[in-house]
């Protein structure tokens, strides 16, 4: 943007002779105020403030350059201003991405606009060297070696991941540490000095809680960082024979029981093998034709063919009937009545006509059951009708025998 001095319109009616206005038709705008640069290690931010109140109302816009400040020293050439940030309504501009060189001096110009009109510009000067702060070490570690601390220092990096020490070749690391006691309460503090990454620190309590805290420092233009935040760490030591006997039996009982574990779960799953694959209980001998010849007791299934060969067809079936044969006793039996003796000596019925009724005589009767008892004895096995219907009725066979005379009516 082209520069444009303010009050241009009025200086040039004055200059024809015109009367010069009380108040200018077009005011600048205040230029920007209270320049100052933020930086740490390679990082650096200009911000600037300005009177809104004082100027038009209207949407503010603000132009940032920069340039060598040798370049300004040149009577011979114009200096060429770089542009750090154009027409932003930030009050801040970053150069971090402008590569500075860090150990050169840079002018930084900053003007406001407001409906079109520019301020003038407001300058700072600058010098990385000097005027950018350092920054504290990027890491800190420290590590128990007995009684001894090891602390690793990393060094400050810039904003390309690089080593401050680039660009300070004596910067060194101010380290603070003490002892913390048990309330929490800082006991005495110690320092040192050391240009080295790993500082060790030496005649320590054993056993002890002690803190550190580190800072960078640059003599040459009287730069300290801040220090980093407490990191503790307590100290070792010898270990007591209590102690080490007390971690041999503690090691030694996880031990046995984790060998004691193992063998349970062995055999454990050994027994739930042997009992699936191995079963305890053996099969019926109808059952063992399933069984392979080899003496498994897994069974498997036959062919059609080979089930033919080896089993016979069974018929099932009904069971016979069983009769019954209910015999009362002699007290209830009927007397018996009407019977006349014919001239062979044997009884008949008189009031019935039937030859076949079932009558035997006494003497006949008796006889005759021993000789069908003998005669059935002779024969051989009685016939499973018979049997059981001796067995069923003990008490009709004894009645029989025993009666003198007389004619029983038996129902089957």
């Amino acid at each position: 943007m082209k520069y444009q001095p303010c009050l241009l319109l009025s200086t040039f009616a004055f200059s024809f002779g015109a009367s010069r206005p009380t108040q200018p038709e077009h005011s600048c705008p205040p230029p920007p105020h209270n320049l100052n640069i933020i930086s740490m290690n390679t990082n650096y931010t200009l911000i600037w403030d300005w009177d809104q109140g004082s100027a038009e109302s209207g949407a503010v816009n603000f132009t940032t350059h920069y340039v060598a400040k040798f370049m300004l020293m040149s009577k011979k050439k114009s200096p060429t201003w770089k542009t750090g940030c154009e027409t932003t309504s930030h009050r801040s501009c970053d150069f971090t991405t402008k590569n500075l060189f860090y150990p050169g001096i840079y002018v930084f110009r900053v003007r406001a606009s407001v409906n079109g009109t520019d301020s003038d510009w407001a300058t700072k000067d600058f010098c990385p060297d000097k005027d950018a702060a350092l920054g504290p070490p990027s890491k800190v570690a420290l590590s128990p070696e007995g009684r001894n601390l090891d602390i690793v220092i990393s060094d400050p990096l810039t904003s390309t991941n690089s080593s401050m020490k680039e660009h300070h070749e004596d910067l060194y690391f101010q380290i603070r540490y003490w002892e913390h006691s048990a309330d929490g309460q800082a006991l005495r503090s110690h320092s040192l000095s050391s240009k080295k990454r790993v500082v060790t620190l030496s005649d320590l309590q054993a056993w002890t809680w002690y803190c550190v805290s580190v800072q960078s420092r640059y003599d040459f233009y009287n730069k300290s960082s801040s220090f980093t935040p407490p990191l503790c760490m307590q100290t070792e030591g010898t270990v007591p024979w209590w102690h080490i006997v007390g971690y041999f039996l503690l090691s030694l009982l996880i031990c046995f029981l984790l060998v004691l574990l193992f063998i349970y779960g062995f055999f454990r799953c050994f027994k739930k093998l042997k009992a699936t694959f191995y079963p305890s209980i053996q099969l019926p001998t109808h059952f063992q034709y399933l069984c392979d010849s080899s003496g498994s007791d897994i069974p498997r299934l036959l062919p059609e063919s080979d089930s033919e060969l080896l089993c016979d067809k069974v018929t099932v079936c009904p069971a016979p009937p069983v009769l019954e044969i209910h015999s009362p006793p002699p007290e209830f039996l009927p007397e018996p009545t009407g019977l006349e003796p014919d001239s062979s000596g044997k009884h008949s019925r008189s009031s019935s006509g039937s030859g076949d009724s079932g009558m035997y005589s006494t003497g006949g009767g008796s006889s005759n059951l021993r000789q069908q008892h003998s005669g059935q004895d002779s024969q051989g096995p009685l016939d499973s009708e018979q049997v059981k219907m001796q067995d069923m009725a003990p008490g009709l066979k004894t009645h029989l025998l025993a009666a003198d005379e007389g004619i029983v009516d038996m129902c089957v």
